[in-house]
């Protein structure tokens, strides 16, 4: 059998095919990308066996456990787990702390299907922390600069012509920004920040030690950035994106409106697609009314309702328009300049996105 595996740097660097046998609960609290979830207990027997533990000891705890998963539950499993083993001889299984869960699962695959696979030591806590490490490790070694700019700027384009930048809205599948909602949902955020560190690790690993991030908020979404970042950000150099108010629109009006409406479509079908998209417009507009006060409240909604109405009848979005330029005029723009002001220090350059992107090719020694 191949060793116990202890290099989580080479599980990361090389996607090494993962068998996560913690219980489904615990692997929706947080994962790694593309990992498995074959677990040996499911999340009533694990509550059980917890319960035991707590009551009666580990002994007791382990009998329950064979007692719970035994029979026909056992052979499916273990059906499940040999074929895995099968389809990626390079991979290894893990549970939490690299413990019981996982030594069975390796005990059983051995004894009732002739294959001998192996664990990662540590299991997932060991993998996680490694990664929560390495993340510190970048941040403290690594050159970084940032992308602002008003909304609409286009930071997000900027970012996909760099070959060094990191896309931390991509990850957080956020655009952001009050508006910012995908139709698809979010990370968790474990595996927001382990996706991040992953991403990080093999940059690194290929040689890159300057990045380009979007400055962003503590939260994306609901993803919260990791706390040494944020904080590193703070005070990162700045080079601050401009465009003028007419280009800005036309780029939240194709990405917030063209490109949400079809995700959402592509998603639910064309009429309950529609339908989601406009709930979720309305949604974002009503969850900045105290910011924007009542009556302009009022105005922006009575403009978006005429703009959906419209878009449903012939497809036509030229009315988005009105209530988009509103909202850059007379919300996001004052609360952008306040924001330039108070970074004023830290910008070390501004132009438009052409200017912009050779500025940080050439910083960034192409």
């Amino acid at each position: 059998m191949r060793d116990n595996c202890t290099d989580y740097r080479d599980l990361f660097l090389h996607d090494r095919p993962l068998m996560d046998t913690r219980a489904p609960v615990e692997f929706l609290k947080g994962a790694f990308p593309g990992v498995i979830n074959l677990p040996l207990m499911n999340d009533i027997e694990r509550q059980k066996v917890g319960t035991c533990y707590k009551q009666q000891g580990q002994q007791a705890a382990i009998e329950l456990g064979h007692q719970l998963v035994s029979g026909h539950t056992k052979a499916e499993r273990i059906e499940a787990w040999a074929a895995f083993a099968k389809a990626n001889p390079e991979g290894y299984l893990y549970c939490f702390r690299g413990g019981l869960r996982s030594q069975i699962v390796q005990q059983w695959l051995k004894s009732e299907a002739g294959i001998d696979y192996p664990r990662v030591v540590g299991g997932y806590k060991a993998m996680r922390t490694f990664l929560l490490q390495s993340t510190d490790d970048a941040i403290a070694a690594c050159d970084f600069v940032l992308v602002g700019g008003m909304t609409g700027t286009g930071k997000t384009e900027v970012l996909s012509q760099l070959g060094n930048s990191l896309d931390l809205e991509a990850h957080a599948n956020h655009r952001g920004s009050s508006f910012g909602k995908r139709a698809s949902a979010q990370p968790a955020q474990i595996d927001f920040e382990n996706a991040l560190a992953i991403d990080l690790l093999k940059r690194r690993a290929a040689g890159q030690q300057q990045f380009v991030l979007e400055d962003e908020a503590r939260l994306i979404g609901r993803c919260s950035l990791p706390l040494p970042l944020h904080q590193a950000m703070q005070h990162y150099p700045l080079v601050w994106l401009e465009d003028s108010v007419a280009n800005r629109v036309e780029r939240i009006l194709q990405a917030y409106v063209v490109e949400l409406c079809a995700e959402f479509v592509a998603l639910q079908g064309e009429q309950e697609g529609f339908s989601a998209f406009a709930a979720r417009l309305r949604e974002s507009l009503a969850n900045i009314t105290r910011r924007l006060g009542g009556e302009r409240y009022q105005r922006l909604a009575a403009i978006m309702d005429q703009a959906l109405q419209e878009q449903q009848a012939d497809g036509q979005v030229d009315t988005h328009r009105g209530w988009i330029e509103a909202l850059l005029v007379e919300y996001y723009d004052p609360m952008y300049v306040f924001q330039r002001e108070s970074k004023s220090g830290r910008i070390e350059f501004a132009g438009e996105q052409e200017a912009v992107v050779q500025y940080l090719r050439e910083r960034n020694g192409g």
